[in-house]
Protein backbone atom coordinates (compact mmCIF):
# COMPACT_ATOMS: atom_id res chain seq x y z
CA UNK A 1 0.00 0.00 0.00
CA UNK A 2 2.86 2.28 0.41
CA UNK A 3 3.73 2.47 -3.04
CA UNK A 4 0.18 3.16 -4.00
CA UNK A 5 0.56 5.87 -2.09
CA UNK A 6 3.94 7.18 -3.12
CA UNK A 7 2.54 6.94 -7.05
CA UNK A 8 -0.79 8.65 -6.23
CA UNK A 9 1.32 11.39 -3.95
CA UNK A 10 3.95 11.79 -6.93
CA UNK A 11 0.97 12.05 -9.57
CA UNK A 12 -0.15 14.93 -7.68
CA UNK A 13 2.81 16.87 -7.85
CA UNK A 14 3.33 15.78 -11.32
CA UNK A 15 -0.16 16.80 -12.18
CA UNK A 16 0.22 20.17 -10.18
CA UNK A 17 2.90 21.44 -11.73
CA UNK A 18 1.71 20.49 -15.70
CA UNK A 19 -1.17 21.85 -15.04
CA UNK A 20 0.50 25.32 -13.56
CA UNK A 21 2.63 25.46 -16.46
CA UNK A 22 0.31 25.07 -18.62
CA UNK A 23 -1.98 28.16 -17.21
CA UNK A 24 1.13 30.48 -16.60
CA UNK A 25 2.80 29.45 -20.38
CA UNK A 26 -0.08 28.29 -22.28
CA UNK A 27 -2.66 29.80 -24.97
CA UNK A 28 -5.11 27.11 -24.51
CA UNK A 29 -7.49 28.15 -27.41
CA UNK A 30 -4.68 28.25 -29.85
CA UNK A 31 -3.41 25.26 -28.80
CA UNK A 32 -6.88 23.45 -27.94
CA UNK A 33 -7.48 24.27 -31.76
CA UNK A 34 -4.16 22.86 -32.99
CA UNK A 35 -4.86 19.80 -30.96
CA UNK A 36 -8.42 19.06 -32.44
CA UNK A 37 -6.81 20.00 -35.70
CA UNK A 38 -4.60 16.46 -35.64
CA UNK A 39 -6.55 13.00 -36.00
CA UNK A 40 -4.02 11.58 -32.74
CA UNK A 41 -4.61 15.27 -30.96
CA UNK A 42 -8.31 13.75 -31.31
CA UNK A 43 -7.63 9.90 -30.55
CA UNK A 44 -5.42 11.16 -27.21
CA UNK A 45 -8.23 13.49 -26.26
CA UNK A 46 -11.22 10.48 -26.47
CA UNK A 47 -8.73 7.79 -25.16
CA UNK A 48 -8.45 10.72 -22.42
CA UNK A 49 -12.12 10.84 -21.30
CA UNK A 50 -12.80 7.62 -21.74
CA UNK A 51 -10.26 7.02 -18.91
CA UNK A 52 -12.01 9.80 -16.93
CA UNK A 53 -15.53 7.70 -17.35
CA UNK A 54 -13.72 4.19 -16.45
CA UNK A 55 -12.14 5.90 -13.00
CA UNK A 56 -15.66 8.03 -12.72
CA UNK A 57 -17.23 5.06 -12.35
CA UNK A 58 -15.17 3.64 -9.35
CA UNK A 59 -15.68 7.22 -7.65
CA UNK A 60 -19.56 6.99 -8.60
CA UNK A 61 -19.13 3.07 -7.02
CA UNK A 62 -16.84 4.06 -3.92
CA UNK A 63 -18.99 7.11 -2.66
CA UNK A 64 -22.27 6.90 -0.24
CA UNK A 65 -22.98 10.38 -0.83
CA UNK A 66 -24.02 11.23 -4.48
CA UNK A 67 -23.68 14.37 -4.39
CA UNK A 68 -19.84 13.54 -3.22
CA UNK A 69 -19.40 11.57 -6.25
CA UNK A 70 -21.08 14.40 -8.70
CA UNK A 71 -18.14 17.11 -6.95
CA UNK A 72 -15.40 14.38 -7.21
CA UNK A 73 -16.98 13.80 -10.96
CA UNK A 74 -17.07 17.11 -12.34
CA UNK A 75 -13.72 17.81 -11.09
CA UNK A 76 -11.86 14.72 -12.23
CA UNK A 77 -13.44 15.96 -16.09
CA UNK A 78 -11.87 19.48 -15.29
CA UNK A 79 -8.95 18.65 -13.65
CA UNK A 80 -8.06 15.37 -15.06
CA UNK A 81 -5.89 12.61 -13.07
CA UNK A 82 -4.37 15.43 -10.91
CA UNK A 83 -8.03 14.73 -8.95
CA UNK A 84 -7.83 11.19 -10.03
CA UNK A 85 -4.71 11.26 -7.89
CA UNK A 86 -5.76 13.43 -5.50
CA UNK A 87 -8.57 11.00 -4.94
CA UNK A 88 -6.67 7.72 -4.72
CA UNK A 89 -4.75 9.48 -2.32
CA UNK A 90 -7.46 10.34 -0.08
CA UNK A 91 -8.60 6.81 -0.69
CA UNK A 92 -5.54 5.25 0.09
CA UNK A 93 -4.77 7.59 3.69
CA UNK A 94 -8.67 6.49 4.73
CA UNK A 95 -8.67 2.74 4.19
CA UNK A 96 -6.31 2.24 7.47
CA UNK A 97 -4.60 -0.18 5.02
CA UNK A 98 -7.06 -2.66 3.87
CA UNK A 99 -7.62 -2.93 -0.09
CA UNK A 100 -11.09 -3.95 0.46
CA UNK A 101 -12.57 -0.80 1.75
CA UNK A 102 -10.06 1.59 -0.39
CA UNK A 103 -11.67 -0.42 -3.45
CA UNK A 104 -15.42 -0.56 -2.51
CA UNK A 105 -15.06 2.51 0.32
CA UNK A 106 -18.00 4.16 2.53
CA UNK A 107 -20.82 2.81 -0.06
CA UNK A 108 -19.80 -0.98 0.46
CA UNK A 109 -18.60 -0.94 3.92
CA UNK A 110 -21.82 -2.42 5.58
CA UNK A 111 -21.01 -5.72 3.65
CA UNK A 112 -19.96 -8.66 5.39
CA UNK A 113 -17.18 -9.64 3.48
Amino acid sequence: MRVAKIVSFLGIVAMGIAIGNAFINGDFSSEGSALLAMPWGVVSLVDLYVGFSLFAMWIIYREKEWWQALIWVVLLMVLGFFIGSLYTFLALMRCDGDWYHFWHGKAKSDLPY
